[in-house]
């Protein structure tokens, strides 16, 4: 059975999927982007198996969301680049979510501290063009430029 390539399909979500959509990537750029970033650090703290990361940091790396950066001798690291340091802002967003609706009677497992104003705060979406809330319910979603198929509804 051959898996359906998300990266070819005419929507933004779709395409995101297909660079973060396996389960271990969110949880390999997470570890990065809070300091773990050697192989050996990652494959301990999330107990993934070594062909598995191996797999997804590869991947990560071809999709110039890491970058692979040597620190000795046949010895790397992985750091965000800058497309990988924007995925955060995705993260953010699922964390807030979970935050919310999973995390239960003990709360939330991290905080985060917004350097601007060193207040404890979550992630909020917010319009671009005046900076007034954002969710599903204040937004309609209309046809993009990137809109190949002209009958097709619009999609993430």
């Amino acid at each position: 059975m051959q898996r359906t390539n998300f990266g070819e399909i005419t929507c933004s979500i779709a395409r995101t999927m297909d660079v973060i959509g396996e389960p271990w990537s969110p949880l390999v750029l997470r570890n990065v982007y809070v300091g773990i970033n050697r192989f050996d650090q990652i494959q301990q703290n999330l107990g993934i198996s070594r062909k598995v990361l191996a797999e997804r940091l590869r991947w990560l790396v071809e999709r110039n969301v890491l970058e692979r950066r040597e620190y000795a001798a046949n010895r790397y690291e992985y750091a965000l680049t800058e497309r990988g340091t924007e995925l955060v802002g995705v993260l953010m967003v699922m964390v807030a979510w979970g935050d919310k609706w999973l995390a239960g009677e003990a709360g939330p497992p991290a905080l985060y501290r917004h350097h601007a104003c060193g207040g404890i705060g979550h992630v909020t979406l917010t319009c671009s063009n005046c900076g007034g809330p954002m969710s599903a319910t204040d937004i309609d979603v209309l046809p993009g430029p990137g809109l190949t198929a002209p009958a097709a509804e619009p999609a993430g």
